[in-house]
């Protein structure tokens, strides 16, 4: 399952910068590899923060004094029939460099990292030494064209109870290794329950809470051993910080239990192609870049959650669904006391 997730999520947030050929998109210049980049890797960074922004709560109803749920949780965004997300217009006019070599000058849709569009060959061309130097290359095509229409992510969370209807809670991912790559996350949350503040609370069928939640996800990946093209020190620097706005309103029976919650996420993703790279090929063969560029992307939008709430005893089980830019299943196991 380790495994599985460092493949997916990093091979996603990650190294999907790495499906960019930097030594294609270098000939075009730095400044035309880093629009492309940015508005290729786009999608993945926003449905990151939706996925992150999930899970901080399963019911309204806050635990008492010293109250406690320890949780394992993991989500699914998919994106599958999300077609506007998975292709961008690519209009030459914008570039100082890049061209289609059918139909040049015309803007036409191209991949990004979550499509599946194969098989666009642009051009670069200019002068060196007297001489017109043109290469050909093709743009990289996403996941889904490798048949991956979704983006896990998941993370242990524990919650406790404090007075006056205030619950603190934390989660987090040890940092994980894995060949190349690594990625680690953290995060913290506070949920106050309003009709905890009510004489009436203990026969309120019914709990209404505000969560606030925030979450960061940093990883990095070698390219060392990549040889994607010539350099030193070259490596991709993420991190994504999440924030979670929600008023939640749950049901208050003794085994299974409904909760709803109304959203506003903001969140903000920074992607830094390091180290240097040298061109060999085009009219900029033989330049070389240091630190090319930092992708930044910030998301914000509204989410809605529904869900339920399955407890036993100790050990609790809830699923929910979460809508919004990007939809979002997520599932936890829960164990607690209150």
């Amino acid at each position: 399952m380790k495994k599985l997730f460092v493949l997916v999520f990093i091979g996603s947030c990650l190294t999907a910068t790495a499906q960019v050929d930097f030594n294609d998109v270098f000939a075009a210049g730095v400044d035309d590899a880093e629009q492309f980049t940015t508005d290729y890797m786009a999608p993945l960074s926003e449905s990151v923060v939706y996925s992150l922004a999930t899970g901080w709560y399963n019911s309204a109803d806050a635990k008492p004094l010293g109250g406690f749920e320890i949780s394992i949780i993991g989500n699914i965004t998919g994106f599958k029939n999300k077609s506007d997300k998975k292709a961008f217009i690519l209009d030459p006019n914008d570039y100082e460099n890049l061209d289609f070599v059918d139909n040049p000058g015309v803007a036409r849709e191209v991949s990004t990292v979550l499509g599946n569009i194969a098989g666009t060959t642009v051009f670069v061309e200019g002068e060196v030494a007297g001489f017109t130097v043109r290469q050909e290359f093709e743009l990289p095509s996403g996941l889904s064209g490798e048949g991956v229409d979704f983006i896990p992510s998941g993370y242990i969370q524990a919650s406790v109870g404090l007075i006056k209807g205030t619950e603190i809670k934390a989660r987090f991912l040890p940092k994980i290794e894995y060949e190349d790559a690594s990625i680690g996350l953290i995060g913290f949350g506070i949920q106050h329950d309003f009709t905890k503040l009510l004489p009436a609370d203990k026969i309120l069928p019914v709990a209404i809470s505000a969560v606030i939640g925030y979450t960061n996800i940093s990883g990095d990946y070698d390219l060392t051993n990549v040889n994607i093209v010539e350099g030193e020190n070259q490596r991709i620097e993420a991190s994504i910080n999440t924030w979670a706005f929600s008023g939640v309103v749950s049901t208050k029976l003794p085994i299974i239990n409904f909760y709803g919650g109304l959203g506003y996420v903001s969140g903000k993703s920074v992607t830094d192609v390091l180290g240097t790279y040298r061109v060999t090929g085009g009219p900029f063969a033989s330049e070389a870049y240091t630190d090319p560029f930092s992708i930044t992307k910030k998301v914000s939008g509204v989410t809605g959650t529904l869900g339920t709430k399955l407890k036993l005893g100790f050990f609790r089980l809830n699923a929910e669904y979460n809508l919004g830019e990007f939809n979002t299943a997520t599932v936890g196991i829960n164990f607690g006391f209150r």
